[in-house]
């Protein structure tokens, strides 16, 4: 995880509401607070 990425993580964590927009397939394994995936918007892999 670069910081870039862990910024975004820790942003997920102050706004649990907001879902990230994201194409970088490596979100789906990131977790925030206790073990809960980061709510993510990206396109279906196919």
């Amino acid at each position: 995880m670069d910081l870039g990425d862990a910024t975004l993580v820790a942003l997920s964590e102050i706004y649990p509401r907001a879902r990230l927009i994201t194409l970088d397939d490596d979100f789906r394994h990131y977790r925030r607070l206790r073990h809960q995936a980061v709510p993510l918007v990206m396109p279906d892999s196919k």
